[in-house]
């Protein structure tokens, strides 16, 4: 029972067009015949490739990744006639011709040529190992940064935050003055920070912890807009990037996913478009507010 139901569902797993037979699309694409010695069946005249054969047994591994299907090949073959028949069925009954079918025939006919114009863009434009080391040395460059190691005493008022610097100027401990003083989360655990790079927090915090030196406090309170900051910067470090063999392949998937980005935006410099959903007022609208706003992080 359950191997009937994986064969019907084969039927709704196969993109439309693996198994075509015909050398037309739907808006009249003239595709490549299918060879004489490629074709596993024949229906009605049309032509089953190996080819159409190999995708099924490939959509059934994407969708089923921690199953084992050993399904026969002559059991595949069998759904490929069986959507042939359907598909000629449908040709006969017009039904390419209602505008919910052409619609998702359009938009399967554009998934799979935009993905084969990529296939085809990198074959054109292989990507060396030169270009992927460029891209990660850039990566890195941008990752070179200082991290710092911090603690800090959070007051509501300056005058409070200077009382706590003379304290600290007449030999006070820094971590037991934030656990008795500080308003901050932090407080509990002596005013420790932890480790933590400058974008990370505000901008005059992390001024001021990048004006110190390692062991020094703040002699002059630092402004927020969470309040009155006493910060000791007790360590500093360079954040080590990873290395390059390890993230590889990632920085190869950024590097296409750039490429192509690209390659998209020539082709619309030469190209014509019309938007017709939206004004151009709108979509300038849309497109600011799709821009990531700055990152804003909290001092505590």
């Amino acid at each position: 029972m359950k191997r009937t139901l994986v064969y019907t569902a084969l039927s709704f797993a196969v993109l439309a067009g693996c198994n075509a037979g015909s050398n037309k699309t739907s808006e009249g694409l003239a595709l490549a015949p299918v060879d004489e010695k490629d074709t596993v069946a024949i229906v009605n005249g049309q032509r089953i490739s190996r080819q159409a054969l190999d995708y099924v047994k490939a959509e059934i591994a994407r969708g089923n990744p921690n199953a084992r299907i050993n399904i026969p090949e002559d059991k595949l073959v069998e759904e490929l006639i069986n959507r042939e028949l359907l598909k000629q069925e449908a040709i006969r009954n017009q039904l390419p011709k209602q505008a919910d079918v052409a619609t998702r025939i359009r938009y399967t006919q554009r998934l799979v040529l935009s993905q084969a114009d990529v296939q085809d863009y990198f074959k054109k434009h292989p990507i060396t190992e030169e270009q992927i080391k460029a891209e990660y040395d850039q990566l890195v460059g941008s990752m070179k940064q200082s991290e710092f190691k911090a603690r800090h005493i959070l007051v509501k008022t300056r005058e409070e935050a200077e009382d706590i610097i003379k304290k600290l100027d007449s030999g006070g401990d820094f971590a037991k003055l934030a656990e008795k003083y500080s308003v901050g989360p932090s407080a509990k655990s002596g005013g420790d920070l932890g480790w933590f790079t400058p974008q990370k927090m505000v901008q005059p915090f992390s001024e001021a912890v990048m004006a110190l030196e390692n062991g020094q406090y703040t002699k002059e309170p630092v402004k927020t807009q969470f309040g009155w900051h006493v910060i000791l910067r007790e360590d500093s470090r360079e954040k080590t990037p990873p290395p390059y063999e390890r993230v590889k392949p990632q920085v190869e998937q950024m590097l296409k996913r750039k490429l192509i980005q690209q390659h998209i935006e020539e082709l619309k410099q030469k190209a014509d478009i019309k938007l017709m959903t939206a004004s151009g007022a709108d979509q300038a609208g849309i497109a600011a507010s799709a821009q990531p706003a700055p990152a804003q992080e909290k001092a505590e």
